[in-house]
Formats: C-alpha cells, sequence, structure tokens
C-alpha cells in the first residue's frame, strides 16, 4: 500500500496549493491512503466544516488536528458525526470527537488505523501520550487487525517526538511530527521497521514566520508586547510531504521519501 502524509495546511495559500495538487498526486503516485494536518486551514487558526469537506472531496482520507483543533466553534458538532477527521486523543475523557479511527482505503481494500495525538513539551499540557497510545493499540495490531497504522504527533520539542518514533517502532507503519510547520532531514525508517519524520512540514508560504506573515511575527520577538493579530502569508505555498511505501505481509514500512511540491522550497517528488 502506498500513503502520504501531508503537513500542517496554512491559510488561504496552503490551502490553494493542496486542492490544486493533491487529485493530481493521487493519480500520478497511486496513492492508496492520504492523511493530513488541517488544523491551520482557517485562516492559520482552526479548520471549518467547510474547508474539512473540501479536502475531503480533493482526496484526503483523514484530517488530523492539534492545539488550535478548537479556534473554529463550528467544528465541533461536524467532528462528533464525521470520524474522518481527528483531534488529540490524549483530550481528557467527555471532549468532543475522536482521537483514532479506522478507515477504509478509496478502493476499500485496505484498513488503516489513524492515530492523532499532542506532545506536551512547551505545549497546553494533556494527558500523557505515549499512555495513550498504549490503550489506543492495545487491542489493535498489524496486520492482523489492519493494514497500516499511522500517528500524527502533535508538538514542539523534537526530542518528544523522537522518543515516540523510537517507542512505537514495529508497532506503527508511520510516525510523524507536526506543529513546527518546518520540514525536517531527518525521514528514515527505523530499525524495526517504522518510518518516521520529526515534522512534516507545512502546506504554506515560506516567505513567513512558520506561515504568518513576518513583519506582526518579528514585531512580537523585538517589542515583547502585543501587536498586530497574526495572519497568514498569502504569496506561493509550498506543499510539504512524505510518501510511505507499506510492506503488505507486515503492515511496516518498505520505502519513505519527502514529498514537495511549488513554492520557495526545493522541489522532492518520489521516484518510486
Amino acid at each position: 500500500m502506498r500513503l502520504a502524509f501531508i503537513g500542517d495546511v496554512v491559510g488561504r495559500s496552503g490551502r490553494a496549493v493542496l486542492l490544486h495538487h493533491l487529485p493530481r498526486l493521487r493519480e500520478s503516485l497511486a496513492l492508496d491512503f492520504v492523511v493530513l494536518n488541517g488544523e491551520n486551514a482557517a485562516g492559520g487558526f482552526g479548520i471549518t466544516p467547510k474547508i474539512a469537506q473540501e479536502f475531503h472531496d480533493a482526496g484526503a482520507d483523514c484530517i488530523t488536528t492539534g492545539n488550535h483543533v478548537w479556534d473554529q466553534k463550528d467544528i465541533i458538532g461536524y467532528m462528533e458525526r464525521d470520524q474522518r477527521i481527528l483531534r488529540p486523543a490524549n483530550f481528557p475523557d467527555g471532549t468532543p470527537g475522536r482521537g483514532a479511527t479506522i478507515l477504509q482505503s478509496q478502493d476499500g481494500g485496505r484498513q488503516v488505523m489513524i492515530v492523532n495525538l499532542m506532545a506536551r513539551l512547551f505545549m497546553d499540557p494533556l494527558d500523557d501520550p505515549f499512555a495513550a497510545i498504549d490503550r489506543i493499540l492495545a487491542d489493535v495490531a498489524m496486520p492482523r487487525d489492519v493494514d497500516a497504522i499511522v500517528l500524527d504527533f502533535h508538538g514542539e520539542a523534537s526530542s518528544e517526538k523522537m522518543a515516540m518514533g523510537h517507542y512505537l517502532d514495529g508497532r506503527a507503519t508511520l510516525v510523524v511530527g507536526t506543529h513546527t510547520h518546518v520540514p525536517t532531514a531527518d525521514l528514515q525508517i527505523l530499525p524495526g521497521g517504522t518510518a518516521y519524520q520529526t515534522d512534516a512540514g507545512m502546506c504554506g508560504d515560506f516567505d513567513s514566520v512558520i506561515g504568518m506573515k513576518k513583519e506582526a511575527a518579528i514585531h512580537r520577538f523585538i517589542r515583547k508586547m502585543p501587536g498586530e493579530r497574526l495572519s497568514p502569508a498569502e504569496d506561493a505555498a509550498t506543499l510539504c510531504g512524505l510518501i510511505v511505501d507499506t510492506d503488505d505481509r507486515t503492515g511496516l514500512a518498505r520505502r519513505v521519501a519527502p514529498l514537495r511540491i511549488g513554492g520557495r522550497l526545493a522541489p522532492a517528488i518520489p521516484d518510486f
């Protein structure tokens, strides 16, 4: 099976590059399943039901989120109804929505578990993500129950993301970080067969500060005072993500490669 994971979609320009390229990528790369992080899609803060539906219509099988999940209040009811959009699973019990789901590939032949967790270092601390993933995977394993397991670990600290990757090595197909919006150069297959990257990057304008207009962001660092509200940069965006080929016998990764299209960053298209 061939999976794609696409990093945080930021604002209008991020949506534009995703909606333009994703339908073509599904065909040209023969993608069986696509996961993307959409928590910054609505003006940089949250996601709306309308945007979520646009992403699904363009070819996203599952949408993950993070610390901005509740910024758009109308997403709450939508998330209760649609199992194709997730919030971090380590929110307290009783939080609307779900943090893990099992979905079929578009051809109906594969079962994919997607898990969304939020890290704790330098973040609004939620429940222990390591204990949460153990509970989620207590009764689900590859290839017995599902054909692949994908974890979006939304967090700030590279150390915490790396620890989670090694913790799940051999138990998941892919552990990938989101939130920092910068694609890291450590894309690899860990010794136990799990594909890993500390951060997938973003779909957004890289002439910015992590997708936001740079002038307002710089002002906050220089003055240390509230100023203009942050808003997404709106020039040409780069689509960032990765592609994983799995071993059908085990569900683990066979090959992994970066994906970058458009905008300012050097392009990267898998050659397999």
